[in-house]
């Protein structure tokens, strides 16, 4: 059965296509339509594999705009997603970690990808890509350059994980002079501050995998790796485990 799963996340949609042995992927910016930009998810992979809709036995949907799909057979959760697609690719892997744009998750997997436990930050948008894509702008950089410019070697300390403090503290320590490089290397070190403690509830269990969007930025994975004392694996396409967990699903269905 060839099967598509759809990720729509607050920043980005992305598209996994499975036909046997073959895999192809797709993202688009999913703006203020999360349904339109399922839909063109599906027609980019429809071209790049060169098959028809009428071809295609099952869409399943997850991420926070999955509900607004109403193209997919079936919505499935983030976590039970993400586990799924995470196994596929580091089938020795028991704890991930997940951040996304709005909220970050652990989730610690048994075989298969089966969910035994997890927590998460949805309350608040410390520690989640919202957080840095806006002290990224307040910096006067793209999100995607953060991991690129810091230095850990002069990371400052940041003391509020409030977006909103956090932004009024970056534009003081700009004000004094303080180095760009080192206020990234803090706020790396302050997501890192953040999310580990959410790991250790649940219990360092074997391999751990970074996921998401977040899982590019080397800076967050560096930070998280000191505190927790451990490598992280992260793959090449750690943004499309939580679509491939809903392709993957869908077939197995």
């Amino acid at each position: 059965m060839i099967t598509i799963g759809i990720d729509i996340g607050s920043v980005a949609t992305k598209g996994v296509l499975i036909q046997g042995d073959h895999r192809w992927s797709a993202m688009v910016s999913t703006g203020w339509s999360p349904r339109d930009a399922g839909r063109m998810a599906i027609e980019q992979l429809l071209e790049i594999s060169c098959l028809d809709m009428s071809q295609i036995g099952r869409t399943y949907a997850t991420g926070y705009g999955r509900v607004a799909f109403e193209a997919a057979e079936k919505t499935v959760t983030e976590i039970k997603c993400h586990a799924r697609g995470v196994v596929e690719l580091h089938p020795q892997v028991r704890t991930i970690i997940d951040i996304g744009g709005q909220d970050s998750k652990v989730i610690r997997v048994g075989e298969g990808g089966r969910v035994l436990d997890f927590t998460m930050n949805d309350k608040c948008a410390a520690g989640t890509g919202r957080f840095l894509q806006v002290m990224a702008t307040t910096l006067g950089l793209d999100v995607s350059e953060l991991g690129m410019v810091e230095e850990p070697g002069q990371a400052l300390d940041i003391t509020s994980m409030c977006t909103v403090f956090a932004e009024s503290e970056i534009i003081g320590m700009l004000a004094r002079g303080n180095p760009k490089a080192g206020i990234i290397a803090g706020l790396h070190n302050s997501v890192g501050k953040r999310v580990a403690p959410m790991v250790r509830r649940l219990g360092v269990n074997r391999e751990i995998a970074f996921t998401g969007g977040v899982a590019i930025n080397a800076g967050v994975r560096r930070a998280l790796e000191k505190e927790l004392g451990c490598p992280l694996m992260v793959a090449d396409d750690c943004q499309y485990t939580g679509a491939l967990g809903a392709a993957l699903l869908a077939r197995q269905s």
